[in-house]
């Protein structure tokens, strides 16, 4: 019997780890972390949702928060 899941591409976004739960949620990590000044305006390095849309959404909105930090 063939796993039909090793036939589907993985979802890809730059610089996250895309991760599809045995219940059929996406989440996504961040590869690296965010940093002590990011995090503390609120940014949060593993999100999930419903689709890959959303997911892709929340993944931006997270990189706009951190984006807040002065360099």
């Amino acid at each position: 019997m063939e796993d039909a899941r090793a036939t589907v591409p993985t979802p890809t976004i730059p610089g996250w780890r895309v991760i599809l739960s045995d219940k059929g949620r996406l989440w996504a990590s961040r590869i690296v972390p965010f940093t002590e000044p990011e995090m503390g305006v609120g940014a949060t390095r593993t999100v999930d949702a419903d689709t890959l849309d959303e997911l892709a959404g929340e993944v931006e909105r997270q990189e706009r928060v951190a984006g807040q930090v002065a360099p």
